[in-house]
């Protein structure tokens, strides 16, 4: 369908593109494995601990909550969470983090996306996590049919994966930065990225009912994105675990949810009415509106706690 829309039917209205995303909620199998990681190789803040669940983050604000169930398994070619990404608020913090890595011995992959620099690793269960900060003035990327590519400042193309080249990185850091200080207070969850059972379904899921901008879609590489506000995505959707995978069992190894942060209740409330209107059911909890989406990944709308 053209998305553009005739004089008759009613232009869709987007989200608040003050919209962010919230704190991601796991279920591991080990509370005593996974804090110490978090803690000590990426630099969280237990913020607090109760009974089989914690709360990590920085700067007063969770960003991992984790859910310990023993004997948890991940389970192979099933929707849920592809990885979750960590913002940091400059290249210093960025290089801060992959220098502790190296420093403690941690596997984890620098990669340059041109507009953005990155490093991503597996937590010791699995999980995989993206570090990144924003560096748009290397230049953009581009979706289309085809594939995804870069742009760089001066007009050449990149494939957006390139090595990051460490030593410039490093550059950032100060004579005597600390490798062990905490993840800075500005840290928050950029992004997080999928896997569904077909990405055009959940597009137009995330468009047309939560009402996330369209940023893109290739069929070359089974991808998507959608975001508010113009930002290159807030929701990566990829159906790599095979078309029509189903969702991983209850108490499996990975998501429970993730928060769709609104900038306040009014806002949560438009988009409380859209999923209503959608005949999308919705559960109600204490910490807000829980949605499901077609694939079953599970998301929470909450109202500016954890941007």
């Amino acid at each position: 369908m053209n998305r553009a829309q005739s004089a008759v039917e009613p232009r869709r209205v987007s989200v608040h593109p003050a919209t962010k995303i919230g704190a991601v909620s796991l279920t591991v199998s080990s509370l005593q494995r996974q804090i110490p990681f978090y803690e000590k190789v990426l630099g969280f803040t237990v913020a607090w601990r109760e009974d089989r669940k914690a709360g990590l983050g920085t700067g007063g604000k969770d960003l991992l909550r984790l859910v310990e169930v023993p004997g948890a398994r991940r389970v192979p070619r099933t929707t849920g969470l592809y990885h979750f990404a960590v913002l940091l608020p400059d290249r210093r913090e960025l290089a801060r983090a992959v220098a502790r890595l190296f420093d403690v011995g941690y596997p984890n992959h620098p990669t340059d996306h041109i507009m953005t620099k990155t490093t991503y690793l597996t937590d010791p269960e699995g999980q995989e996590i993206e570090l990144y900060t924003e560096s748009p003035e290397d230049g953009t990327w581009e979706m289309n049919a085809n594939g995804y590519f870069a742009r760089r400042a001066d007009g050449s193309l990149s494939d957006g994966r390139e090595p990051l080249d460490v030593d410039a990185l490093f550059s950032s850091l100060h004579p005597g930065d600390p490798l062990d200080r905490p993840l800075p207070p500005q840290a928050r969850i950029g992004h997080v990225h999928l896997y569904v059972r077909d990405v055009p379904e959940a597009l137009e899921f995330y468009t047309d009912v939560i009402g996330f901008d369209n940023m893109g879609y290739t069929t070359a590489f089974m991808m998507g994105m959608v975001s508010a506000g113009g930002y290159h995505h807030h929701i990566g959707l990829n159906s790599w675990m095979g078309k029509g995978a189903p969702p991983a069992p209850p108490g499996s190894l990975g998501m429970r949810h993730f928060e769709v942060v609104l900038p306040s209740g009014q806002e949560l409330d438009r988009v409380v009415q859209r999923v209503k209107d959608a005949g999308v059911a919705m559960e109600q909890t204490e910490a807000g509106p829980l949605i499901r989406d077609p694939s079953q990944n599970t998301f929470i709308l909450a109202t500016g706690r954890s941007a």
